[in-house]
């Protein structure tokens, strides 16, 4: 399979450059080990079917036998052994040296280490792939140029609404992207699900959790995507599949999910506004990639195009997890703002330094002008004074081109953004 050069490249080989190992999660098959391997001086997969039972033997026993080898070295599903994270923290601390070590997860263990690894082992998040990096965005709108005081933007997206609801429903898998047409849109994204819903979650920690009401509370789960919905509220939309889940259950169901990098939340933003203002805490409901909930419904692009309210949710979904990765690569992360008064902004971009920018998300043009005004209002309700002025506004759009309005907010296709 091609290789496609990820965002993820260059933070890896920072971070290898003053830690002594990097921790890289993320979901399976979004690429994880693919990318360790461009920067690992050797590798050991744990789940080798020839010899994961030695490996795993010999972790118990000396686990320092695993790690020898050139380094950078790289340890493949190492949540198969957690005792090596120990291991692996007093390897570092004996030779002193950064980039030792790399270690990619698709699930993070409930078994943990004696020691943490601050300071030792850094920590790196991988998801699916976004569509710059699969070659879908032209790219000619820079998230970091805009913080940096772009004024003026243009551009035209080689994507339209019909190709978005295919690239959703397709997923960020690197599997399914450089496929391209000879597989159906979807296709690697149910395999994805079946999977997990038969064997990976429960194989995570041994615990056995029903198949049925695992796919239930999925599809509930993807109903209230891009909403707040909360845990209780989920738990009640179970029985539009005639299933019923105890609260208890349900939380360790979609703690199983979340420790799988299956489902990731966006968290709210509480910035000091000029007036009190309640502001809503509760997190916005996303799965890591769109094409996970798409698939779980059974969803296929023509679905899309003939529900646009539910389209516009998980377009809202893709554009979240573009923008995580983006934002990331920018040193900063992304969140959502809500308060008492209905005000809100899909996606705040909030930069280490400060710097920070409300993003609202709309599939078409007809509500540019209402998404407009409210990154205004938020603008405007946000103490300067305390949180700075926001870099930018931007409407993100499936739409064609990219420009700035005469009220100074920026039309953003999502086909044109980038890091």
């Amino acid at each position: 399979m091609r290789y496609l050069p990820r965002l993820a490249d260059d933070l890896l080989a920072e971070a290898l450059t003053i830690s002594g190992a990097v921790q890289v999660r993320g979901p399976k098959w979004c690429g994880k080990t693919a990318t360790s391997l461009q920067q690992a001086g050797s590798v050991i997969y744990l789940q080798d079917p020839d010899r994961s039972r030695s490996y795993l033997a010999l972790a118990d026993a000396k686990p320092s036998v695993l790690l020898e080898g050139e380094t950078p070295r790289l340890i493949d599903e190492w949540q198969m052994a957690p005792q090596l994270w120990d291991a692996i923290r007093f390897a570092v601390d004996r030779r002193g040296e950064p980039g030792q070590f790399i270690l990619t997860g698709s699930s993070t263990p409930t078994v943990q280490g004696m020691h943490s690894g601050v300071g030792r082992i850094a920590s790196l998040v991988m998801r699916t792939m976004t569509l710059f990096e699969s070659e879908e965005s032209t790219g000619r709108v820079s998230l970091k140029a805009l913080f940096d005081g772009e004024t003026e933007i243009a551009g035209v997206a080689t994507l339209d609404v019909e190709d978005m609801a295919r690239v959703l429903c397709r997923g960020g898998w690197p599997a399914a992207v450089t496929a391209g047409a000879k597989t159906p849109a979807g296709r690697l994204a149910r395999n994805y699900v079946e999977g997990l819903i038969y064997s990976d979650v429960a194989r995570m920690d041994g615990v056995a959790r029903n198949a049925t009401r695992m796919r239930a509370l999925m599809r509930a789960y993807a109903r209230h995507i891009s909403t707040q919905a909360s845990q209780a509220t989920i738990a009640a939309d179970l029985a539009v599949d005639e299933a019923s889940m105890a609260p208890n259950t349900v939380s360790d169901y979609l703690d199983a999910l979340s420790r799988a990098y299956v489902i990731e939340d966006l968290p709210a933003w509480n910035p000091a506004l000029r007036s009190k203002t309640a502001i809503r805490t509760s997190p916005t409901r996303h799965f890591v990639d769109p094409s996970i909930g798409a698939a779980v419904m059974r969803w296929t692009p023509a679905d899309l195009l003939r529900d646009f309210e539910a389209f516009g949710l998980q377009f809202e979904s893709l554009c979240v997890r573009d923008l995580r990765v983006y934002a990331e690569a920018n040193d900063g992360a992304l969140f959502h703002y809500r308060d008492k008064t209905g005000l809100e902004a899909d996606a705040v971009v909030v930069l280490a330094d400060g710097r920070w920018a409300p993003v609202e998300v709309k599939l078409g043009s007809a509500q540019l002008d209402d998404a407009a005004a409210h990154l205004r209002r938020l603008r405007d309700r946000v103490d300067w004074d305390r949180m700075g002025e926001p870099s930018f506004l931007a409407v993100i759009t499936a739409g064609a081109t990219a420009y700035r309005r005469d009220d100074g907010v920026f039309v953003i296709p999502l086909a044109c953004l980038r890091n």
